[in-house]
Protein backbone atom coordinates (compact mmCIF):
# COMPACT_ATOMS: atom_id res chain seq x y z
CA UNK A 1 0.00 0.00 0.00
CA UNK A 2 2.77 2.45 0.94
CA UNK A 3 4.70 1.53 -2.20
CA UNK A 4 1.73 2.38 -4.44
CA UNK A 5 1.20 5.74 -2.73
CA UNK A 6 4.94 6.46 -2.93
CA UNK A 7 5.11 5.67 -6.64
CA UNK A 8 1.99 7.74 -7.33
CA UNK A 9 3.53 10.74 -5.54
CA UNK A 10 6.74 10.32 -7.54
CA UNK A 11 4.75 10.27 -10.80
CA UNK A 12 2.89 13.43 -9.81
CA UNK A 13 6.18 15.11 -8.94
CA UNK A 14 7.72 14.11 -12.27
CA UNK A 15 4.70 15.44 -14.14
CA UNK A 16 4.88 18.79 -12.38
CA UNK A 17 8.63 19.05 -12.99
CA UNK A 18 8.20 18.24 -16.69
CA UNK A 19 5.43 20.83 -17.10
CA UNK A 20 7.58 23.54 -15.51
CA UNK A 21 10.57 22.54 -17.63
CA UNK A 22 8.58 22.60 -20.88
CA UNK A 23 7.18 26.08 -20.14
CA UNK A 24 10.51 27.70 -19.36
CA UNK A 25 10.82 29.23 -22.82
CA UNK A 26 8.33 30.26 -25.45
CA UNK A 27 8.12 28.53 -28.78
CA UNK A 28 9.81 30.47 -31.57
CA UNK A 29 7.40 29.98 -34.48
CA UNK A 30 5.51 31.98 -37.07
CA UNK A 31 6.56 34.48 -39.68
CA UNK A 32 8.28 36.65 -37.04
CA UNK A 33 10.71 33.79 -36.40
CA UNK A 34 12.16 34.43 -39.87
CA UNK A 35 13.62 37.82 -38.89
CA UNK A 36 17.40 37.51 -38.83
CA UNK A 37 17.43 34.32 -40.93
CA UNK A 38 19.50 34.06 -44.09
CA UNK A 39 17.52 33.62 -47.30
CA UNK A 40 18.49 32.88 -50.90
CA UNK A 41 16.89 34.78 -53.78
CA UNK A 42 14.96 32.36 -55.99
CA UNK A 43 13.61 35.04 -58.35
CA UNK A 44 13.92 38.84 -58.38
CA UNK A 45 10.80 39.04 -56.16
CA UNK A 46 10.97 35.82 -54.12
CA UNK A 47 13.34 34.29 -51.58
CA UNK A 48 13.65 30.82 -50.12
CA UNK A 49 13.93 30.57 -46.33
CA UNK A 50 13.98 27.24 -44.49
CA UNK A 51 12.72 25.46 -47.59
CA UNK A 52 9.77 27.82 -48.11
CA UNK A 53 9.26 30.34 -50.89
CA UNK A 54 8.29 33.87 -49.76
CA UNK A 55 7.57 37.11 -51.56
CA UNK A 56 10.35 39.60 -50.86
CA UNK A 57 10.93 43.32 -51.02
CA UNK A 58 14.33 44.97 -51.04
CA UNK A 59 15.81 48.41 -51.69
CA UNK A 60 18.31 46.89 -54.11
CA UNK A 61 17.32 44.49 -56.90
CA UNK A 62 17.65 40.83 -55.94
CA UNK A 63 19.85 38.58 -58.04
CA UNK A 64 18.97 34.88 -58.27
CA UNK A 65 21.18 32.88 -55.90
CA UNK A 66 22.12 35.93 -53.81
CA UNK A 67 22.14 35.45 -50.03
CA UNK A 68 20.13 38.05 -48.13
CA UNK A 69 19.07 38.59 -44.52
CA UNK A 70 15.42 38.93 -43.49
CA UNK A 71 15.01 42.24 -41.62
CA UNK A 72 11.21 42.42 -41.18
CA UNK A 73 7.90 40.82 -42.05
CA UNK A 74 5.18 42.92 -43.71
CA UNK A 75 2.08 40.74 -43.99
CA UNK A 76 3.19 37.85 -46.19
CA UNK A 77 6.12 39.76 -47.67
CA UNK A 78 9.62 39.62 -46.24
CA UNK A 79 11.72 42.78 -46.17
CA UNK A 80 15.29 41.74 -46.97
CA UNK A 81 18.66 43.39 -47.43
Amino acid sequence: MFAIVGVALMEIGESIAFMKWSRRRKAFVGAEALVGQTAVAATPTQVRVAGELWEARSDAPLRVGEAVVVRAVDGLTLVVE
